[in-house]
C-alpha cells in the first residue's frame, strides 16, 4: 500500500517515514503545500497523512482542494493543533481522521490500518482468499495453516493482490501501490517477485492462486 507523507519537520518527517516502511508500506515525501498537492493529484495513493501548518498552502485547504476535485483517498489530518475548534475545521474540510502531535507511533500506525480497512469497507485486518490467509496487525501469512515467511516486498505485493482479489492488476497498478514513485514500471522486477510469490504460495497446493492475464497483468482468485 502506497502512502503519501505531508511533513515539513525534517526529523519526524524521517521518523514517521521509517515507521510507515518497517510496517511495510510505500512511502512519498513531501515537504510543502505546492508538492502535497501536485502529488496527491498525480498518484493513486492508497492514504495521505497531512500536516496542517505547512509552507505554502496548509493542510486545511489542501484537504479541500482535493475534495472539491472528487479525490476520495482517506486523509488523516496529522498536527499540534489539538484544541476541539481545530478538529472540527480539519475534519469538516474533509479529513477522515485527526491525529494530534505527540503522537505514539503504535497509534498512528493503528490509525493507518483502520483507514485502509474503512476504504475497503472491511473491518476486518485479516484478509482470506481460498485457505490463504494474510494477517494485517501481525503481517504473518498463512497458507492451509501453515506459516509462509515472506520478505517486505513478497508481503506487500501479496497483500496488494488480496486486496483486490479477483481484480486484474496491470504492472502500473502494481508498481504504482507497492513501489515509491523512483520505480521503473517496465523493468522485469515485478515478474520476479511474482514469480517469488509463486513459489512460496501456489508450490505443492493443488489449487494454484496467482494467475497471469497475457499481456495485461496478474490476478490473485481461487478458481
Amino acid at each position: 500500500m502506497r502512502i503519501l507523507l505531508v511533513e515539513d519537520e525534517k526529523k519526524l518527517a524521517a521518523l514517521i517515514k521509517r515507521a510507515l516502511k518497517e510496517a511495510l508500506y510505500a512511502v512519498d515525501l513531501a515537504d510543502n503545500g505546492e508538492d502535497a498537492l501536485f502529488s496527491a493529484q498525480s498518484n493513486p495513493y492508497d492514504l495521505i497523512i497531512l500536516d496542517i501548518m505547512i509552507p505554502g498552502k496548509d493542510g486545511l485547504a489542501i484537504c479541500r482542494q482535493l475534495r472539491k476535485n472528487k479525490l476520495d483517498t482517506p486523509i488523516l489530518m496529522l498536527t499540534a493543533r489539538n484544541d476541539v475548534e481545530d478538529k472540527i475545521l480539519g475534519l469538516d474540510a474533509g479529513a477522515d481522521d485527526y491525529l494530534t502531535k505527540p503522537f505514539s507511533f503504535p497509534e498512528l500506525l493503528a490509525r493507518v490500518r483502520a483507514l485502509l480497512r474503512r476504504k475497503k469497507n472491511d473491518k476486518s485486518s485479516r484478509l482470506k482468499v481460498a485457505d490463504l490467509e494474510l494477517d494485517q496487525v501481525t503481517r504473518k501469512v498463512y497458507r492451509a495453516g501453515r506459516e509462509i515467511e515472506l520478505t517486505a516486498t513478497e508481503y506487500s505485493l501479496l497483500e496488494y493482490l488480496m486486496l483486490n482479489s479477483g481484480q486484474v492488476l496491470t504492472r502500473t497498478m502494481i508498481s504504482e501501490h507497492v513501489w515509491n514513485d523512483d520505480f521503473d514500471a517496465y523493468s522485469n522486477v515485478i515478474n520476479v517477485y511474482i514469480n517469488y510469490l509463486r513459489e512460496k504460495i501456489d508450490q505443492g497446493h493443488p489449487t494454484q492462486l496467482i494467475h497471469s492475464q497475457r499481456g495485461v497483468g496478474y490476478i490473485l482468485k481461487d478458481k
